[in-house]
């Protein structure tokens, strides 16, 4: 039987690279027709990203799932660690693309280039590190951590309720934008046609 917590991270980690995989193809096609619902709709992904997967999935793997992975399978403490450090970089660099988006936007596409880069290289490292985390620590936890463990994993994550998974509805200050995301985001998180 899976573990409730192991559903909600492996469902949180495939709306993330849906999430990241349409971002990158309105980036690749770039600003068309309306230059002003590209960006709009990019920052509403960016803000997403920011606000659930790092500051509710990130905070809880770092603080309560990686230590009792760690303790349970020691050999996994470097791969851990370097889980750590991707959350750390993550969690700054979405906000310097929120900058380097603004830049772009405002100052043209003489600022173009350097979102792009910044871009490219986080999202090629973010979709590393999920399938790092489902390859290595995922299937450890599932074999070594005990009952009490997954008793508070899973309250913990149950907690997340993150609506790009199906699993749950947005709170009403999420609505619009979420509303947003499907309505403006090209598949696979969305239905629009950038």
């Amino acid at each position: 039987m899976k573990r409730r917590s192991l559903k909600i991270i492996h469902d949180e980690h495939a709306s993330l690279a849906a999430m990241l995989q349409s971002a990158r193809m309105m980036v690749d096609r770039g600003p068309t027709g309306d230059h002003r619902s590209f960006f709009e709709t990019l920052r509403a992904m960016l803000f997403y990203i920011d606000e659930f997967p790092e500051r509710l999935h990130h905070p809880k793997e770092t603080r309560l799932l990686f230590p009792r992975v760690v303790q349970s399978v020691p050999g996994l403490s470097a791969t851990v660690a370097q889980l750590n450090r991707d959350h750390d970089y993550t969690e700054t660099a979405v906000r310097d693309l929120e900058h380097l988006l603004l830049a772009w936007e405002l100052l043209g596409d003489v600022r173009k280039t350097a979102f792009i880069e910044g871009f490219t290289r986080y999202i090629e490292r973010y979709l590393a590190h999920m399938q790092l985390e489902e390859r290595e620590i995922l299937p450890a936890a599932e074999k070594h951590l005990g009952e009490a463990d997954w008793q508070i994993l899973d309250a913990a994550f149950e907690q997340n309720r993150d609506p790009l998974t199906g699993s749950h509805k947005p709170a009403p200050e999420f609505a619009e934008l979420f509303s947003r995301i499907l309505r403006e985001a090209p598949a696979p998180i969305g239905l629009g046609s950038r």
